[in-house]
């Protein structure tokens, strides 16, 4: 068994397919008594390992998929009920049904699941407007390790009794419990979408630029995304039917998403605000996509990187964050860094510059050895996260812990949190059931 990356494998004793939260706890209560580890899996999507057993085999695997169901959908409350084994996309068309707009996400919507979603906070493209998945959250039902299923399920927005239970198991990557539904936060639907692409000089002008769109835009700014010119070469040469948007080449681009809730708005906000942005030297090119589906070629361009980087040979990740307007201070930084003890690697940095949350990726040398690179991944590793660390930054900003980044978190998390989270396990997991070996 692997995760999407292949850089994690591991065997179970058995695979589980409970059809329901009540079978999800008999399972728990069940191993947990037997001092079994159990290891949760939604869509086999994450990317830090958290949803791969060990190799020892011991383990079971213990799949959500058939915990489907859509329980309920209440346009009145703008929310929704749904199961954990339901992909994301699947909850967005449910929120679609009644007229609607759930903003969660993500390239692999298709497959990732809604309890996956949540066990990770899940970021996207809408963090900048709507927030990650824990702040879409209203309420969860969680299976706990001892067989108890806890409920803070409902349509309450405001419940001041007691601790946020909910939030504590939103990201918790399944070793507090594992969450079987979740009541969801819906929107209104917006009814006019403008999705353009800039061409900018360097992330300085692009940090410009969002400031001056979302002073325009205000909440209907709905994505701001950082894109390198060396990226957007590597999807014009890997992806089919990928094409340069911009008739001139740029160093750097944004791409924006603008969303109004009246027919054309969105598309009068962009050609005013972008035009204007144009003369007053903010970008230096633009286009506006003409059509849903030239919007959809747009985004095909950003959604596309991580699948041409692939193509391109090994490329060594990092998902962090860093305060929005130290974004250009600390690309460059780690550019200079990276460029003393990786002289011919290549950083193809991008991602949601609105939200702080930039990939910053680092391709091997034009035809070095891909093996060769990846063995220095923890030296990459110590570049990228000891400069984020000095920075004030996140070294997960939507991706999650899992195996991949557990030893590190003990050494960039405060100490005192992390005796806190340490004591949660303890309370909620005595026995070490629940995911074991990853987060902490």
């Amino acid at each position: 068994m692997s995760e999407p990356r292949d850089l994690y494998r591991g065997r179970a004793r058995c695979v589980v397919k409970p059809k329901d939260a009540l079978e999800v706890a008999q399972v728990l209560s069940l191993c947990n008594a037997h001092g079994v580890g159990v290891v949760p899996q939604g869509g086999n999507t994450g990317l830090v390992g958290g949803q791969t057993p060990d190799s020892s085999g011991r383990q079971i695997l213990l799949s959500l998929q058939r915990l489907d169901r859509i329980r309920d959908v209440d346009p009145r409350s703008d929310a929704m009920t749904l199961e954990a084994g339901v992909t994301l996309a699947r909850a967005q068309d449910a929120a679609e049904s009644v007229d609607r707009y759930f903003p969660l996400s993500l390239a692999s919507e298709g497959s990732c699941t809604i309890g996956g979603n949540l066990a990770t906070n899940a970021g996207g493209v809408h963090v900048l407007a709507y927030g990650a998945a824990r702040d879409l959250a209203i309420g969860v039902e969680v299976a706990l390790a001892d067989g108890r299923l806890l409920s803070t399920l409902g349509k309450l927005r405001k419940d001041n009794t007691g601790y946020d239970l909910t939030r504590l198991f939103v990201g918790s990557e399944g070793t507090l419990g594992i969450i079987t539904a979740a009541t969801l936060k819906l929107f209104p639907r917006p009814r006019s979408r403008a999705v353009a692409f800039l061409g900018v000089s360097d992330p300085a002008q692009a940090l410009s630029l969002l400031g001056f769109v979302k002073e325009r835009a205000g909440p209907g700014l709905h994505a701001f995304e950082l894109v390198p010119r060396i990226g957007l070469d590597l999807v014009l040469r890997h992806i089919p039917g990928a094409r340069d948007p911009l008739s001139a080449v740029h160093p750097w681009y944004a791409l924006v998403e603008i969303a109004g809730f009246a027919e054309g708005e969105a598309e009068r906000i962009a050609a005013a605000t972008l035009s204007q942005a144009i003369d007053e030297g903010l970008a230096l090119d633009a286009a506006i996509a003409q059509s849903l589906d030239q919007a959809a070629a747009l985004w095909r361009l950003r959604e596309s990187m991580s699948e041409a980087q692939k193509r391109e040979g090994g490329s060594i990740k990092h998902d962090i964050s860093v305060p929005v307007d130290r974004i250009p201070e600390f690309i460059a930084e780690a550019g200079r860094r990276i460029a003393a003890h990786f002289p011919q690697a290549r950083p193809v940095p991008f991602g949601h510059m609105g939200d702080g949350n930039i990939h910053y990726n680092v391709s091997q040398p034009v035809g070095g050895d891909k093996a060769a690179f990846l063995d220095r991944w923890d030296e990459m590793n110590e570049i990228v996260h000891g400069l984020v660390h000095e920075f004030g930054g996140s070294i997960s900003a939507e991706h999650g812990i899992g195996r991949m980044k557990r030893d590190l978190l003990a050494r960039v998390k405060d100490p005192v949190a992390l005796d806190v989270m340490r004591a949660l396990k303890a309370a909620l997991d005595p026995r070490g059931v629940l995911n074991p070996g990853k987060l902490l």
